[in-house]
């Protein structure tokens, strides 16, 4: 286990500066934390979590330094991942136009399974995450670890992404947070639905 700390501790501190830098992810915890409160951010959450596990399991298999290199399969990756920004921008604009009545003791709250979902669906497509995860690979020595090295790499992978992603949840969801969101909600959302629209075309248009 020794002889594979350093490559785990690189590749960790690679996700963390990850986690920690704003991306699509920390823009759709941030809605939902303002607008929905501290449990569905947190489920959210937990769904960019397990997604995490997806994208480490394919560093590990080295699906990741694959799709880098075909062309064809990063084109599909970056249009899924385009086409539901784009998603989630159309969304955060209908709540600028017409914001959803909302008070900070009794937010409207979206299902457990959709919001975990969305949380999933986001990190998995997500393409900062993706360009972490291709640097992750590129520093190799965790594929050709042994299985207990390996399932400690993906466990984690998983800790680092819920813990960094539950910190930013807990600070958007703090009472102070979102009640500067519910004072300014027209712009809040406008601001995100840019964000979401700005990302998906840089995403679109990337080379591959």
């Amino acid at each position: 286990m020794i002889e594979y700390l350093p490559p785990l501790l690189l590749a960790w501190s690679i996700q963390i500066t990850g986690v920690l830098s704003p991306g699509p992810s920390v823009a759709r915890i941030l809605g939902i934390a303002t607008s929905q409160g501290r449990g569905p951010a947190l489920v959210t959450v937990l769904g960019i979590g397990t997604a995490s596990i997806v994208l480490s399991l394919a560093t590990v298999l080295g699906m990741a330094a694959i799709f880098a290199q075909v062309a064809e399969l990063m084109t599909i990756v970056r249009f899924i991942g385009a086409a539901y920004l784009l998603w989630l921008a159309y969304g955060a604009f209908r709540k600028a136009i017409t914001p959803p009545t909302l008070e900070i003791g009794t937010p409207a709250r979206s299902s457990t399974g959709r919001l975990w979902l969305a949380g999933f669906l986001l990190q998995v497509t997500n393409p900062k995450a993706i360009l972490f995860w291709l640097a992750i690979a590129a520093i190799g020595g965790v594929g050709e670890a042994p299985t207990p090295v390996v399932a400690v790499f993906i466990t984690g992978a998983f800790v680092i992404s819920v813990a960094g992603h539950g910190l930013w949840a807990l600070v958007f969801s703090a009472a102070p947070i979102r009640r500067a969101y519910l004072a300014a909600r027209r712009p809040v959302e406008t601001l995100l639905g840019t964000f979401y629209a700005f990302a998906a075309f840089k995403l679109a248009t990337a080379r591959s």
